[in-house]
């Protein structure tokens, strides 16, 4: 991997320190105001969780995996002991995830891959891409407007072209050691003698009555009344096993032609009142892609590897760790580390801030954006952090224009967020092989439409809402072109932050991994992945309890989200004083990750899902 530029490290300084900025110096900095930009769109509410249980961290000696549900990470451990890598077990474990957490992956959506084989670090671009026929009119009503989300969403107009088999097939071409098929027959064996509904599960079931439009996804999960089946029934999946089973023995052709493709398309094109463009020859045309993972040095000992573009993730992740670096160049000196919870959550939401204020101007697909200067890391240079934390002060910013790193062009920013159906697994294998992966459909339930893959079988798999990630309409507000508006063959934009820190010193090249981690909720995985880098690596907490921590994080709004029912009113009180309008919500997060412990590796699963943690 190329040496980009590291961000200038601050020796010595805890990360408390970087939500710490002085008064007296950031007072001045906002003598300006910053222009205001539109609220971001969060339309759709967070994933429902199922409830928050304590889930204590587990240390194993030689292999892990963690993952959203017990099935899906008994799935992985079972080929690692096997003798599969980690890339092995992470694929058997996401394909065992898209049966029995339906609503947030599957075979119709993508995913973004980082693969450590003990060597060289890959990241494989599993994302979709809009159809030949789409352009940036997609999402637009006859009088010129954006269609409202909810409306965009549950539409064959948002179904991009599936890569999730796509790019696995393609790691494990690369580095795979188990056969393709083996890491197929747990979620054939689900499928076929079906699957339990578990509690979320049931909850978002509940809480999408909408999803019994489709006559398919309403035989597979609802009764005859129109109620969600109950918790612990079993649900068979004859035409998912199907495909599965054509999958494992011809390989993801399958996926891209023949009758898969065929009633994919079908579907999408018959989806009424709103059916898609997608077309044969888009799934034929499909190719997951190779890209070169975006890293930066962190505090002098860490190396940080996130996803680059399409995926905004590793960008605005290394940024808010720069810029906590920046603050505390500034400050440190003259103000000693306040006490209060309030100053660090405030410091963390306005560091979330400013990397989504660059996020919705310069990211998008790489092929189709030129990165500033030619390359992403001009929003990760020190001197650009610095102006840009000067900004900082003891109150809320409110919303802010995006900065302007050297070779900047002028374009419109996209205030819209993104929805939040998605899941992320976490892998060790015994050889010093680690892997992140984070899959998505988009939305709940992605499109809510359902493809049998021409099978004829009762059931079959959801189909992604991904193209709502682009921006509804293609100008902003001021009639700029947007990054990441609509073009034909072009990946959206995710928040999808698969990430593997490195120990600079434990070994030659980047080290040795000592932290493999990702979540969901759409844009709210990036604060939640920082947060968690944060406090396990600069503020010495345990894994669990990082994990555990209260979200609080600002998408650049008028407002900013903090996890319902999880901090004191005094401290939401100190919040409020600071400026900040509060919104609560249940930020069910998704995240797991695993920590290198002396040999072996402590793993942990959120507390707010029902994922697990299994290794030897």
């Amino acid at each position: 991997m190329p040496m980009p530029a590291p961000l200038r490290p601050c020796q010595g300084r805890r990360w408390v320190r970087a939500w710490a900025a002085a008064s007296v110096l950031m007072l001045a900095a906002c003598a300006t105001p910053p222009v205001p930009v539109a609220e971001p769109a969060v339309t759709s509410p967070p994933e429902g969780a199922s409830g928050f249980a304590a889930r204590p961290a587990r240390d194993f000696a030689r292999h892990a995996v963690a993952a959203a549900h017990p099935l899906a990470a008994d799935a992985g451990v079972a080929v690692l002991r096997e003798g599969g890598n980690a890339l092995d077990a992470a694929i058997a474990t996401a394909f065992v995830l898209g049966v029995v957490e339906p609503q947030s992956s599957g075979i119709g959506g993508g995913a973004l891959l980082l693969h450590w084989n003990g060597q060289r670090l890959r990241a494989w671009d599993g994302r979709e891409t809009a159809p030949a026929a789409a352009d940036e009119t997609l999402f637009l009503a006859p009088d010129g407007r954006a269609l409202p989300q909810r409306e965009a969403q549950r539409s064959g107009r948002a179904v991009g072209v599936p890569g999730a088999v796509a790019v696995w097939a393609a790691a494990h071409a690369q580095g795979g050691r188990l056969p393709w098929a083996r890491l197929l027959a747990p979620a054939i064996a689900l499928a076929e003698a079906g699957a339990p509904i578990g509690p979320r599960l049931h909850r978002q079931l509940s809480d999408t009555p909408t999803l019994r439009d489709d006559a398919r996804a309403a035989a597979l999960y609802f009764r005859a009344d129109g109620s969600p089946r109950a918790v612990g029934e079993r649900v068979r999946n004859p035409a998912l096993a199907a495909v599965l089973r054509r999958l494992a023995a011809e390989g993801a052709g399958v996926m891209q032609q023949g009758a898969v493709a065929a009633d994919v398309v079908a579907r999408v094109r018959g989806a009424a009142p709103r059916p898609g463009a997608l077309a044969e020859a888009d799934l034929a045309a499909y190719r997951a892609i190779e890209r070169e993972p975006l890293c930066v040095d962190w505090r002098e000992r860490w190396r940080v590897c996130g996803f680059p573009p399409p995926s905004s993730g590793g960008v605005a992740v290394a940024q808010m760790l720069g810029l906590g670096e920046a603050v505390a160049q500034v400050s440190a000196q003259t103000s000693p580390p306040p006490a209060e919870e309030a100053e660090r959550l405030h410091r963390f939401a306005e560091l979330s801030r400013l990397a989504f204020a660059d996020r919705g101007r310069y990211l998008a697909d790489p092929d189709f954006t030129a990165a500033p200067g030619g390359t992403w890391h001009s929003l990760l240079q020190p001197g650009y952090l610095r102006s840009r934390a000067a900004l900082l002060g003891p109150r809320s910013l409110g919303p802010v224009e995006a900065g302007e790193p050297a070779g900047a062009r002028p374009q419109g920013a996209m205030v819209q967020a993104e929805a939040l159906g998605t899941t992320h697994l976490s892998v060790a294998d015994g050889e010093g092989g680690v892997v992140a992966l984070t899959s998505s459909i988009e939305a709940q339930f992605g499109a809510q439409i359902v493809s049998d893959g021409g099978t004829g079988l009762p059931g079959g798999f959801l189909l992604n809402n991904q193209l709502t990630d682009f921006a509804l309409s293609p100008r902003d507000a001021q009639g700029r072109l947007l990054a990441n508006r609509v073009q034909p063959g072009k990946r959206p934009r995710s928040s999808m932050s698969p990430t593997v820190v490195f120990d600079r010193s434990r070994g030659p090249g980047p080290g040795e991994p000592v932290l493999v981690l990702g979540s969901a909720l759409g844009p709210f995985i990036i604060p939640a992945v920082a947060r968690v880098i944060v406090d396990t690596l600069e503020r010495g907490q345990r894994l669990d309890d990082a994990l555990a921590a209260p979200l609080v994080a600002s998408l650049n709004g008028a407002t900013t989200f903090v996890e319902a029912g999880r901090l004191s009113d005094a401290t939401l009180a100190a919040l409020r004083a600071r400026g900040h309008t509060l919104q609560p919500m249940a930020l069910a997060t998704g995240l797991h990750a695993l920590q290198r412990v002396g040999t072996g590796w402590r793993a942990a699963a959120d507390p707010r899902r029902e994922g697990e943690v299994r290794g030897d």
